[in-house]
């Protein structure tokens, strides 16, 4: 089994990084994703920023700080990153990279600039993409205005200009494959590396309440159906009261889900009973998804769904929308419930309260769950790399 070899010389993109290091803030999941990538790749990677349709390649002892900057977790990596591009930046805008290597842009960031695909055919680099999901461009409606056309020019400029995309999913290339047809555009040579979550231990202490809770996991976006689950809640506790059960939501807020917003912010209908606990760290996350009933998922698109996996590995049984995506990740095990259907969630949500007959059933398959991890990914990825 041949892979990528050794001496083999790649430029990873860590734009996105940079940004988030410099704004500040919790990463999301796809810059976990490309710290993932910092963490595979770097020991063989040259560091390429891009801003504004200029593209930066810093040399390898730059590339080496950089990746150890956006790696670190500690307070003055802002300052760190100002010193380094005082050093580094002068020379990097002259530096070309060496004909044949492997551009790697795992993040998505700067596809939609014009100048990417005329800068790789300029550098002779072969691109190779990682496309996490085509949501605004299939479910514009939950996507900020504007996101749509931005993300349509980034798949464009990536099948122009890409040797090699990998999927995050199959539903994810699915979608890619869709779209290239109907844009005129070739699908270029493809690969579904599954991502990783954190790495959870099996024997977390599960945090619990005096009351059954249930956790939803992700931002809080349009597209997460937060607004269900609220309707939801207010009849449990309708008919409830004080012994419903409680919702915690771990996310930070995004967009597109003002009336959810709104809710949250007028809490006395549902003070108690629904929790929004922001971000929190890895313990504690595993900790809440541990002790939970189910992890609910009622998104209506996802490009992975991450949260599944996590809650599996953690033992924890998940009740999800019926899509693709759901079912590749998850198979067989989660309960599947259409995401405009209330009252069977409602139902089964009373029913996982107890161990009700569906609840046990996931309970006994779990067992057996195995979730990807990031070694997985990446000895499918360098395999394919090699085969280029």
């Amino acid at each position: 089994m041949s892979t990528a070899g050794s001496d083999d010389l790649f430029l990873l993109d860590v734009s996105r990084l940079v940004w988030r290091v410099w704004r500040g803030g919790h990463p999301t999941g796809i810059d976990r994703v490309c710290q993932a990538y910092v963490q595979h790749f770097g020991t063989r990677s040259q560091a390429v920023v891009q801003r504004s349709g200029f593209h930066f390649v810093l040399s390898f002892a730059d590339s080496a700080r950089l990746f150890e900057i956006l790696l670190a977790d500690s307070s003055g990596r802002r300052r760190d990153l100002i010193r380094l591009a005082a050093r580094a930046l002068p020379s990097a805008l002259r530096n070309r990279a060496r004909p044949g290597a492997i551009y790697l842009n795992v993040g998505h960031t700067g596809l939609n600039e014009a100048s990417l695909p005329g800068w790789i055919a300029d550098q002779g680099l072969r691109a190779v993409y990682l496309v996490h999901d085509l949501i605004p461009l299939t479910h514009p409606q939950f996507c900020r205005r504007g996101e749509a056309e931005k993300h349509a020019r980034r798949m464009r400029n990536m099948l122009a200009s890409a040797a090699g995309v990998i999927g995050n999913s199959r539903a994810t290339l699915d979608d890619l494959a869709e779209f290239a047809n109907a844009n005129g555009l070739p699908m270029p040579p493809s690969v579904v590396a599954w991502i990783s979550g954190g790495t959870f231990a099996r024997d977390v202490r599960p945090r619990t309440l005096s009351r059954p809770h249930f956790v939803a996991v992700g931002t809080i976006e349009g597209r997460k159906n937060h607004l269900l689950l609220l309707d939801v809640w207010r009849r449990l506790v309708a008919e409830q009261g004080k012994h419903a059960p409680v919702l915690l939501i771990l996310g930070q807020r995004g967009w597109q889900a003002e009336r959810v917003f709104e809710q949250l912010d007028r809490p006395e209908e549902l003070q108690g009973h629904v929790q929004e606990l922001g971000t929190c760290n890895d313990e504690e996350l595993a900790g809440w998804i541990g002790g939970a009933r189910a992890l609910l998922m009622p998104s209506f698109a996802e490009g992975f769904g991450l949260p599944v996996f996590e809650a599996l590995e953690l033992g924890t049984p998940v009740i999800a929308s019926d899509l693709p995506v759901f079912r590749e990740v998850g198979g067989g095990i989660p309960t599947y419930l259409d995401p405009q259907d209330s009252a069977a969630w409602k139902r089964t949500i009373e029913a996982f309260c107890a161990d009700g007959p569906e609840r046990q059933r996931q309970v006994a398959e779990i067992g057996a769950f195995q979730a990807p991890t990031w070694g997985d990914h990446f000895a499918k990825v360098e395999v394919w790399l090699a085969r280029l």
